[in-house]
C-alpha cells in the first residue's frame, strides 16, 4: 500500500527532555485545524522521540530542503537514544523561541508546537500540537519520500 501513499513530504521532528535532544524523520503528519492552529504527528511506540515528547510536552516540525535528503535518511534510520543525531548528522540546532526545544538551523521553515493531546492508537501514538510559533526562513525545494531510501522534490 505504501506505493499508493507516496510521495509524502517528509519532515524532521526535533524534541528535547532535560539535557537530551533528538531528531526523527516523520512522514505520518498533517494539519488538523486552522483555529486553533493544530498539527498531528504519528510516532511509533518504541521510538525514543515518543518518550521525549511525552515528557517535555513539546516538539518542533522542521520542513527540510531536498538537498538534506542524506541527513534526513540518517535521522530516520537510527535511534537517538545512544547517539547525538545533531552531531552525527551534521545538522545544527537553534534554540526554540517559544518552547524549550531545538529548531534545525538548516530547515526551510519550522513550527514550534505545544502538546495539546496524545492518543494511543495501535502501535503508534498520535501527538496533537498547537503551533505557538511558526517561521518561514527561506524558499527551496522540499524533500518528499518515495520509499525508504528514495526521495524526490517539487519542480
Amino acid at each position: 500500500m505504501g506505493k499508493f501513499n507516496n510521495p509524502t513530504q517528509i519532515i524532521l521532528v526535533s524534541s528535547r527532555y532535560k539535557n537530551k535532544d533528538n531528531i526523527m524523520a516523520v512522514t505520518w503528519w498533517t494539519k488538523i485545524s486552522f483555529q486553533p492552529n493544530l498539527y498531528l504527528i504519528s510516532i511509533g511506540k518504541s521510538r525514543f522521540s515518543r518518550y521525549l515528547i511525552k515528557k517535555s510536552k513539546c516538539f518542533v516540525i522542521n520542513f527540510m530542503p531536498y538537498k538534506s535528503k542524506e541527513k534526513i535518511l540518517f535521522c530516520g534510520t537510527r535511534s537517538g537514544k545512544n547517539i547525538d543525531k545533531f552531531k552525527e548528522s551534521h545538522l545544527h540546532k537553534l534554540e526554540g523561541e517559544k518552547i524549550n526545544c531545538p529548531v534545525i538551523k538548516e530547515s526551510l521553515a519550522f513550527l514550534e508546537c505545544k502538546l495539546k493531546k496524545s492518543i494511543e492508537t495501535g502501535d503508534h501514538t498520535l501527538f496533537i500540537g498547537e503551533v505557538v510559533n511558526a517561521k518561514f526562513k527561506k524558499s527551496g525545494k522540499r524533500a518528499f519520500q518515495l520509499s525508504k531510501k528514495k526521495f524526490t522534490t517539487t519542480k
